[in-house]
């Protein structure tokens, strides 16, 4: 239960950088800590004590497999997922430096001042 509260911890942490600090670099990290809190949500659901990889064993019974065996599709998804953080964080890189080369900061207050 409590590394449920620590995730849940982790994703507001993200929250609260996304939507209350006012530097792109600090948003940015913030959309990287949600990530990792729900790649972490993923393995924890996924998670089975004592239990074994989702491959077949010879010698091992089916019944046996079915109840020691971890889900694997949990890991495939944290897997797309840490693809798909690695793209999205990128892409936001790429537009904060655009933005940097425009403007001259990466504060949203100032540039929300600037015309052009």
């Amino acid at each position: 239960m409590i590394v449920y509260i620590a995730i849940s911890i982790m994703f507001f942490v993200g929250i609260y950088g996304m939507m209350v600090k006012k530097n792109i670099i600090k948003m940015i990290i913030g959309v990287n800590i949600i990530g990792y809190a729900v790649n972490l949500f993923f393995i924890v659901i996924g998670y089975k004590n004592g239990g074994i990889p989702p491959i077949l064993i010879s010698g091992m019974g089916i019944k046996e497999f079915v109840e020691k065996a971890v889900n694997p599709l949990p890991q495939a998804l944290v897997l797309t997922s840490i693809v798909i953080d690695l793209s999205i964080i990128c892409f936001l890189a790429s537009l904060s430096i655009r933005i940097y080369e425009k403007y001259g900061t990466f504060d949203l207050e100032k540039i929300r001042r600037l015309k052009g």
